[in-house]
């Protein structure tokens, strides 16, 4: 069976909202590793209580930040 993928968008709003990664990570509690792998997409989960850190700093939501793509395929399905 073909999934899509989730696909991260946090590189996008922090562009948009000019959120440097060091200041994303001072203010939200993560490590600058975490949050690097996630502006890459390199992550498999995300703790709800960080999505909601993320989106009180960014003043966003989390549907701007994870979007779905039903015709993404993981690289390691292909």
């Amino acid at each position: 069976m073909n999934m899509g993928k989730i696909i991260l968008r946090l590189d996008r709003v922090m562009a948009d909202r000019k959120v440097s990664l060091k200041e994303l990570s001072e203010r939200v509690g993560v490590s600058n590793v975490n949050l690097s792998k996630m502006k890459t997409g390199k992550i498999s989960a995300i703790r709800f209580s960080t999505l909601e850190a993320i989106c009180e700093v960014l003043s966003c939501q989390p549907g701007d930040i994870l979007e779905y793509d039903p015709n993404a395929q993981d690289e390691e399905e292909c």
